[in-house]
């Protein structure tokens, strides 16, 4: 087995850990490089692979959203009988089977577009997410907000990168401004993914081995900054609409690429809902210095909305606090407190729906027994 294959796509002694148990049944490393349709393409240590998850894992993983997603470790077994796919092309067939999923280390996820409350995994055990953000006229510090929430609750390092320095001219001070006010702790790049200016100062996250996803809206420059720092087209891209500087989706999956100095990046395609799923006590890390103000409130459980001796909003008529601030963490907090209200709905739902299964069949089986 090729230990340095496996280590160039991010193998690590604690990725060993989990997988002992798998290496005792015969089972093989490998790390999710693609998912199209539910067909993955594997890197292991022989090269790549083509495979799909087993039965007993889909039935498993069921509710539990423990499917492989891009970027996981899993344990598969080759197809003996299947020769090696080409290292290109559309994955069109099966060469293994996946057994199961090792523990991530970090996992980006978001609550999947529209009514539904069901969790997608966006890219998992990643090291560092970049947080593209567009100098144009789509460009949202809000979103940027946004993003860091979700990446707090990530296990992954937040890096915001804006790009397009090109066109911003002399606005681009002004933007990083903005969105310093919203970043906290979190890195500011600003770049252009088009004339390569600022692209060196992203070469720390880049290091052999490294896993770095990049998450944005469409059009603000995924790909391009990918095939940028890569030194060729490595992914196709597409104009943004010149009207109102909107993208228009290039990416239509999540896929890991290798730079030629060893980093690993994940491209996904834009979202432009993005919706929290379980950020739990992260808003008040992102929003850190709205919890900083909070003990001094006249309640403990003060929701900084309504109630008398609010140290929040006296910060905010005082000035000291951005109002626009202020308004986003009661929208993301209300959003939460929504999302939460609903999982624990579905979840007694769940459970219900349990209970009445068992009890059916314990009835079934007390009924058999009596005959």
């Amino acid at each position: 087995m090729n230990r340095d294959f496996l280590e160039e796509a991010g193998w690590r002694p604690v990725m060993a850990e989990a997988f002992a148990r798998h290496a005792a049944e015969g089972l093989q490393p490998a790390r999710v490089a693609l998912e199209l349709n539910h067909i993955y393409r594997l890197w292991t240590a022989e090269g790549e692979v083509l495979a799909e998850a087993t039965g007993r894992l889909r039935h498993e993983a069921a509710g539990r959203h423990e499917l492989p997603a891009v970027g996981d470790w899993v344990a598969y077994r080759p197809d003996p009988q299947a020769a090696s796919p080409p290292a290109t092309g559309t994955p069109s067939g099966s060469r293994g089977r996946i057994e199961a999923v090792l523990p991530r280390t970090s996992v980006f996820t978001r609550k999947v577009a529209g009514s539904e409350t069901k969790q997608q995994v966006v890219a998992a055990n990643i090291d560092t997410v970049f947080l593209v953000s567009s100098l144009d006229r789509d460009f949202n510090p809000r979103r940027v907000e946004r993003y860091l929430l979700l990446a707090g609750q990530s296990g992954a390092q937040p890096v915001i990168v804006l790009n397009k320095t090109d066109i911003a001219g002399a606005h681009v001070a002004e933007a990083i401004d903005a969105i310093r006010e919203v970043a906290r702790a979190a890195p500011i790049h600003a770049i252009s993914a088009k004339t390569a200016q600022g692209l060196d100062t992203l070469a720390p996250y880049l290091g052999t081995g490294q896993t770095v996803a990049l998450l944005g809206s469409s059009g603000v420059g995924k790909s391009s900054i990918i095939n940028a720092l890569a030194g060729e087209d490595v992914l196709r891209t597409r104009s943004v609409r010149e009207s109102d500087s909107r993208g228009r989706h290039t990416s239509t999956h999540r896929q890991m690429v290798r730079l030629p100095g060893g980093a690993l990046l994940i491209d996904t395609p834009g979202m432009r809902e993005l919706q929290l799923w379980d950020v739990g006590e992260t808003l008040n890390q992102t929003f850190d210095e709205i919890d900083a103000l909070a003990p001094a409130c006249r309640f403990r459980d003060c929701r900084h909305k309504s109630e008398p001796g609010c140290a929040v909003k006296a910060a905010v008529a005082a000035g000291t606090l951005a109002a626009d601030r202020y308004d986003s963490f009661l929208k993301l907090q209300a959003e939460r407190d929504a999302f939460e209200a609903r999982h624990d709905e579905r979840a007694m739902q769940e459970e219900k729906r349990r209970s009445k299964i068992m009890g059916k069949a314990l009835r079934t089986r007390l009924k058999e027994k009596g005959r």
